[in-house]
């Protein structure tokens, strides 16, 4: 039967009947694609029966994921919600450009009605900093609370994280839990206060996340915090607040979660990561590739497909906007038990080392790079990379995008694949490669150096990116049309 007439949910069961038969032999292990005679048969992960030994290889992923409430007019539950969870004093974070807009005024007057206690922080940076996590921090700090509210997009939402862990471990350093090797990348062994989060753009899937990601301006690069104890108690996901969201705001939004998705499923398979922790405690957040992580991308990506264009090009095309809100929590769930890998960490970079260059109906008070826009940029350079490692998956999302596959060849699914990209962004008028962003060649050993320790995504990649490869995929995406 062809895909084009499954059902979903056929469509579903065969991806997680071809995704839970994926062959663990030596060979497929070390060669996933290479194509040999074998039993099939999954080889002992243990030297002995005795259970106490760890095995060399790992063997087991988790899926978690915030509670979601989805629904036009959601965010007038949410002070039940808190009064519900019996809280004292709730820390309401927010940012400056939507304190006075609709969502942040029904969540207040949520709170109003049920005379739920709190505090606005209403001064959140759009792309935090280590300087803004620890100026939120202070806040929480100061004000005892034991509750959290997010109320805006993935910087509001990461903030509010970080003020939430640190409150909870008064006592620690701030790079005691961000991520190594730019910190100590600490466990978090204690459960941490409830925050529900309520986001007002379709991109990052923050509200069912456990990451939360900053610029470190010492060192001019982007990092992050993540641990699944991060992630949000309730992710309350409205349309009706993503109204507000201007063209371009939904075009870096929608990015991010196209790449997010892409990201997630040709990620490189949980069994091949690395070996298993010697504390469950210890498996990180993103965690390779998955069967259940697999589901929730494909999904995520047919959606973005489809209706990004149609937000881009509709400023009052509800429906789009509502799909892209859920195709971005989606997108979360995905990526955020399997990770991403190229794209986002040579994103970091880019963002961090940004020059002068302001993207439109950004009003932020200072010079951005999208996050979403950093991310795409290297996009079809990154995938016709990572396809000489599982072509068929690279193949397999060219398809959605369109592209003739009946008697392409699988050697030639990176190149069919950038193209659809290519096409696809020209025709959303994203940037023109990171050249159209104020880079040249002159900084491309700069952003090399800014991507070799974000060893939390780029370990991810499919195929081992060493320094040659990554220049090579900053050359290409200099210009991408």
């Amino acid at each position: 039967m062809a895909s084009s007439i499954l059902t979903p949910a056929a469509r579903s069961l065969r991806l997680l009947q071809q995704v839970g038969q994926r062959c663990l032999c030596p060979a497929h292990a070390r060669h996933p694609t290479t194509p040999h005679v074998c039993s099939g048969k999954v080889p002992p992960r243990f030297a002995s029966g005795k259970s106490a030994e760890r095995p060399a290889q790992e063997y087991a992923f988790e899926m978690a994921s915030s509670n979601i409430r989805f629904g036009e007019g959601a965010t007038r539950e949410v002070g039940m919600d808190l009064r519900n969870l019996k809280t004292k004093k709730v820390c309401v974070l927010t940012d400056p450009n939507l304190k006075d807009l609709h969502p942040v005024q029904e969540a207040l007057r949520s709170l109003n009605d049920h005379n739920v206690n709190y505090v606005l922080y209403d001064r959140v940076r759009i792309e935090p900093s280590d300087a803004s996590f620890r100026d939120a921090i202070s806040f929480a700090q100061k004000h005892q609370v034991d509750s959290f509210l997010a109320v805006g997009g993935g910087s509001v939402m990461d903030t509010a994280k970080a003020a939430n862990l640190y409150s909870s471990y008064p006592e620690a350093d701030f790079l005691d839990f961000v991520n190594a090797p730019i910190g100590k990348g600490r466990p978090i062994d204690k459960t941490l206060m409830p925050l529900i989060a309520i986001p007002t753009t379709a991109g990052t899937g923050s509200e069912t996340t456990g990451t939360a990601i900053f610029d470190y301006k010492p060192l001019r690069v982007k990092t992050g915090i993540a641990h699944r104890a991060l992630k949000p108690l309730l992710g309350i996901v409205d349309p009706l607040n993503t109204r507000s969201m201007p063209t371009q705001v939904h075009l870096a939004s929608g990015l991010d979660v196209l790449c997010h998705a892409m990201e997630s499923y040709t990620a490189i398979p949980y069994n091949l990561r690395s070996a298993p922790p010697a504390n469950p405690l210890e498996r990180p957040a993103y965690q390779g590739s998955n069967p259940i992580s697999d589901v929730w991308s494909i999904k995520s990506l047919e959606m973005v497909i489809k209706y990004l264009p149609r937000v881009v090009k509709d400023p009052l095309d509800h429906e789009a906007q509502s799909q892209m809100l859920l195709a971005a929590t989606f997108a979360g769930i995905g990526f955020g038990n399997a990770g991403v890998h190229l794209c986002h960490g040579m994103s970091y970079p880019i963002s961090g080392l940004n020059k002068d260059y302001s993207h439109p109906q950004y009003q932020v008070g200072h010079n951005i790079v999208p996050h979403g826009i950093s991310v795409a940029v290297t996009a079809p350079a990154v995938f016709q990379f990572t396809s000489q490692m599982y072509p068929e998956r690279h193949m397999e999302i060219a398809k959605l995008f369109g592209a003739d596959t009946t008697h392409a060849k699988l050697a030639d699914a990176g190149s069919i694949l950038s193209d659809r990209l290519r096409r696809f962004f020209d025709d959303l008028k994203v940037p023109n490669g990171i050249g159209a962003l104020g880079f040249g060649s002159q900084d491309i050993p700069a952003l090399v150096e800014g991507t070799l320790p974000q060893h939390r995504v780029i370990k991810l990649a499919p195929v081992e990116a060493a320094k040659e490869d990554l220049q090579g995929i900053f050359e290409k995406s200099l210009s991408i049309y």
